[in-house]
């Protein structure tokens, strides 16, 4: 049976939330956005691919920032988008290409607000994925070769920039269960166990909506 769902995956830093998509969409036989989201919005967009990647999932509040490095975007043709802060363009034309892509057929998204640029389409599912920070430290430690006090940090930094983006960007909450149809703690089933189980849901999910 195909797989008729848009999964978009939110996740805390060193949770396996890119490799869980990754291997989702393996076993789900669907496409797989991730950086792949950047190098679509730059591409429909006309908008420099460095900016995306200097903006991503990082809100920036430096109005100067914005005019400095807009001398470097490509822009769009409407005089309303001209005007507005760099910051907000940038998210603009990711959250249009998100829309293009889920327009395509079915497929898994991670990060970049992708559950709220979808939130009216009815076969998407979005999904949070989350660790007790313990275990968040290993996995990152043992991943980049850190100490754990640095992995922390890592951990500290990335999630708070991923929550105030989400939080800046949307009209919910980074991790709050409310803002999620599905929230799963990796590190009770580990990365594989994770994908089946929300696998699982899925398919549990379309055979429901069919009757």
């Amino acid at each position: 049976m195909g797989c008729n769902t848009i999964i978009t995956i939110g996740r805390q830093y060193g949770s396996g939330g890119r490799e869980i998509g990754h291997k989702l969409s393996e076993e789900l036989d669907i496409k797989y956005y991730d950086n792949e989201l950047l190098d679509r919005a730059a591409k429909d967009s006309g908008i420099c691919q460095e900016l995306f990647e200097n903006h991503d999932e990082k809100p920036s509040n430096s109005f100067l920032y914005s005019l400095v490095m807009d001398t470097y975007s490509m822009g769009y043709a409407s005089a309303v988008l001209s005007d507005m802060p760099l910051n907000h363009k940038v998210f603009l034309a990711q959250f249009n290409a998100i829309k293009n892509i889920a327009d395509e057929g079915p497929c898994v998204m991670v990060g970049r607000c992708a559950d709220y640029a979808l939130e009216e389409y009815k076969n998407r599912v979005s999904v949070f994925i989350y660790a007790p920070l313990d275990k968040r430290i290993r996995r990152v430690a043992a991943k980049y070769n850190l100490s754990d006090a640095k992995a922390k940090e890592a951990i500290r930094k990335t999630d708070k920039q991923r929550s105030s983006y989400y939080n800046y960007y949307t009209s919910k909450r980074w991790g709050d269960i409310t803002s999620y149809d599905l929230c799963v703690d990796s590190s009770i089933l580990g990365i594989d166990g994770t994908v089946e189980l929300i696998k699982d849901f899925v398919l549990k999910r379309e055979e429901r909506m069919k009757k």
